[in-house]
């Protein structure tokens, strides 16, 4: 029996990108799925899209108090009648087999979970395609985002997250986090001894931030969020998750080798690092100018969630200060 699916959106905004995910919804070849639409408050009027859309899908629509993506999307899986619920975020574009191939996938890969890559479209502009490589890369994250080789066990992102309806009730769904709730949610099913899997045919074009400087906003928030996730699932803490802080401050010695001693061995090492960076992104993308705006934003993503990892480790692990009082902004009350 085909397995039944709700796609889950929570949205702030962005209403052109909501435009092109439907869009790309009712190009669907297997249309036997509902649509639920969160809108967590958004301060544009979402309704004249989705009119646009409700001919050609089955659209549920919701509005609702500000409350941060995790919890938003517990609400809308609250309302979804099927037995699978699938995240997409709001800025996500997917093939016209998405549906089909997760129902594929599903009978042929028993898990309670799955997840699938991001990537970029042909039609993204430069910049965020350099930030999509920077953000899939073997150089930053270990491609531990689009590669199911990359890791032993994978952990789904609700870019592109697929739960059963019964597992996600079970854990209580998202948690308060506004920032991390997915990898956290991840972890809680493995806590509760449920199974994971990357389905390597269901990648979504992800097309992120729009600028460097939201693009740093956004990774060192991660990175601030990492240490917060160790406390709360100690058993999964990993010594990779320090490596951004690790090669900043390795960043920094350079430097100060270099003026106080007048060497430059630890600076040769990054400059080895960044052509081979280079070099990997030309292959990648066969773009000059992106591969050299991908240099930028792997160094922007490594310093960014290098600084936010290192400063929430001292505040949680120095200072003792618990990770709602040290980042609020990271929590939503319950």
């Amino acid at each position: 029996m085909s397995p039944t699916i709700s796609i889950v959106i929570a949205i702030f905004n962005r209403k052109d990108e909501l435009f092109e995910l439907l869009t790309s919804l009712t190009s669907q070849t297997d249309k036997d799925f509902e649509t639920i639409i969160v809108d967590d408050g958004s301060l544009v009027d979402l309704r004249p899209v989705i009119q646009n859309f409700e001919s050609f899908l089955a659209i549920k629509y919701f509005r609702k108090n500000n409350s941060g993506p995790g919890l938003s999307r517990n609400y809308g899986a609250r309302r979804a009648v099927n037995e699978w619920l699938v995240f997409v975020d709001s800025d996500v574009i997917v093939e016209k087999d998405y549906i089909e191939n997760i129902k594929k996938d599903i009978l042929e890969i028993p898990c309670d979970a799955f997840g699938g890559a991001d990537k970029a479209h042909k039609g993204f502009n430069l910049m965020q395609k350099a930030i999509s490589y920077s953000m899939t890369s073997v150089f930053t994250t270990g491609g531990i985002r689009g590669n199911k080789k990359a890791v032993s066990k994978f952990q789904p992102r609700s870019f592109n997250m697929g739960v059963k309806k019964e597992v996600f009730e079970k854990v209580g769904g998202f948690s308060e986090m506004r920032i991390g709730e997915d990898p956290d949610l991840s972890m809680t099913l493995w806590e509760n001894g449920c199974t994971t899997a990357f389905f390597d045919n269901i990648a979504v074009y992800h097309k992120r931030r729009v600028d460097f400087g939201k693009f740093s906003k956004q990774v060192y928030q991660f990175g601030c969020a990492r240490p917060i996730l160790n406390q709360r699932h100690p058993n999964y803490v990993k010594i990779s998750f320090a490596f951004p802080t690790l090669f900043l401050l390795g960043y920094v010695m350079g430097f100060l080798e270099y003026f106080m001693m007048g060497k430059g061995i630890i600076l040769a090492f990054y400059g080895l690092y960044t052509f081979m960076v280079l070099f990997h992104a030309l292959y990648v993308t066969k773009n000059i100018s992106i591969a050299g705006m991908a240099v930028i934003s792997t160094y922007i993503q490594m310093f960014s969630y290098g600084y936010g990892f290192l400063k929430s480790w001292i505040l949680l692990n120095i200072f003792r200060m618990k990770p709602e009082e040290a980042f609020p902004k990271h929590f939503h009350k319950m």
